[in-house]
């Protein structure tokens, strides 16, 4: 899997899609696009709009302006020639908690008039087992943990081959191995060609999976594009180990990089004797990190470590949209 499916068509592009509740906007105008065999983050807090956009995605709600299409085709007009070839998993599963997954699966899958008949048997079975729910295909969906209804309604997504899959919080409820399992299946569903848009609150699963992303804020589409370059539209952080903190404050503020804040450092009785401190800054592209380094042993500065780094997803996420993020497993 790679990042270079930017110049492939679209598999969701809309162009000003709003959605208004009374006076209230959920969505404002966003124009996303999702190329063809990208696995895309939808990122956001909660409430900034990314159900909203999905559920309009899928013809689950109407749109107040705007257009949209999917696969190459107007939605919601063309929904019954576009659905067919879209597996989705929405707001959580539901499934009839007394039918064992298996008849659960069998159930759902009767209802879709272009799968055959004669095969739901072998495609019911082959969905559970690459989602790991062969143990407990015939076990009743009452008795199954949320992380395995989970799963359950991704083998739902997956029944007939798709070329676009949906998912919101695909690992919400899920522990470590199964969170690994779906992390695994998305990719392995990525590198058979399928574009995969997933919205999620974990940051870590993101970082991991995806090939682009989208940002949320207030129902706006605040960023979007390859991680590699959301996270080099970020400012580049300079992080200085060392025992004389307030000589390297004052060097990285003269070179006029943003220094993180810091209570001022007394000189102390033994400078040999001092303990190492990181001194953090933002710096840009137009200050060399050799150039910092020198500045900082001509002012004298012990340095006993040197990093640059670029802005992380989360840094991004935090400048564009103001909020923190639970990057948690």
């Amino acid at each position: 899997m790679t990042d270079d499916v930017s110049f492939a068509p679209a598999a969701i592009e809309t162009v000003g899609l709003t959605k208004r509740f009374g006076s209230h906007t959920a969505v404002d105008g966003i124009g996303l696009n999702v190329p063809r065999g990208s696995v895309f983050g939808f990122l956001g807090p909660n409430g900034s709009g990314k159900t909203t956009t999905i559920r309009m995605l899928l013809g689950l709600a109407s749109a107040s302006a705007g257009e949209i299409r999917v696969l190459g085709e107007e939605m919601p007009r063309k929904g019954l020639d576009v659905l067919p070839r879209v597996g989705a998993l929405v707001e959580g599963p539901a499934f009839y908690p007394f039918l064992s997954g298996a008849a659960n699966l069998a159930r759902l899958d009767s209802a879709n008039r272009n799968a055959p008949a004669r095969t739901r048997h072998d495609r019911v079975a082959q969905s559970l087992e690459r989602v790991g729910l062969s143990h407990a295909a015939r076990k009743r969906v009452k008795a199954y943990s949320l992380g395995m209804k989970q799963r359950l309604g991704i083998a739902n997504a997956l029944l007939t081959p798709r070329e676009l899959l949906v998912l919101d919080e695909p690992t919400n409820g899920l522990d470590p191995q199964g969170t690994r399992e779906v992390r695994n299946l998305i990719r392995s569903l990525a590198e058979g060609g399928t574009t995969v848009f997933v919205s999620s609150h974990l940051l870590a699963e993101i970082d991991q999976i995806c090939t682009h992303a989208a940002i949320m804020s207030n129902g706006a589409l605040v960023a979007q594009g390859t991680l590699a370059d959301l996270r080099k539209a970020g400012s580049p952080r300079v992080e200085v180990r060392t025992p004389d903190t307030a000589a390297a404050r004052r060097v990285l503020a003269s070179l006029g990089l943003e220094v993180d804040d810091g209570a001022a450092d007394a000189p102390p009785a033994d400078p040999a004797a001092s303990p190492d401190n990181i001194v953090a800054a933002t710096t840009d592209s137009t200050i060399a990190p050799e150039e910092i380094a020198a500045a900082l042993v001509g002012a004298g500065v012990r340095i006993r470590g040197f990093s640059v780094s670029s802005a992380s997803l989360e840094e991004r996420f935090v400048a564009l949209t103001g909020e923190g993020f639970d990057v948690a497993e």
